[in-house]
């Protein structure tokens, strides 16, 4: 996911993913995940299909992170 979409999405109605800071790491935790899920979801929707896959492959990340205690979801910036 490119840097700028991620800074337009709480515009879009994706605030979590507002959150999204290209220059410094971001961390969701699995009770975060509950919201981040449905926005990664409707942006995977509402992409072209290269960003969709992007998209799909966080969400198989997502997975991970609910299945086991203590893991997150961590966006690295530059």
């Amino acid at each position: 996911m490119s840097a700028v979409q991620c800074g337009g999405s709480a515009s879009q109605d994706l605030p979590l993913l507002g959150y999204v800071d290209p220059c410094d790491d971001t961390v969701f935790n699995r009770s975060q995940l509950r919201g981040l899920i449905p926005e990664l979801r409707a942006l995977a929707d509402s992409s072209a299909a290269e960003e969709a896959e992007a998209v799909h492959k966080i969400l198989a990340l997502t997975a991970q992170v609910e299945r086991k205690a203590h893991r997150y979801l961590v966006f690295n910036g530059d």
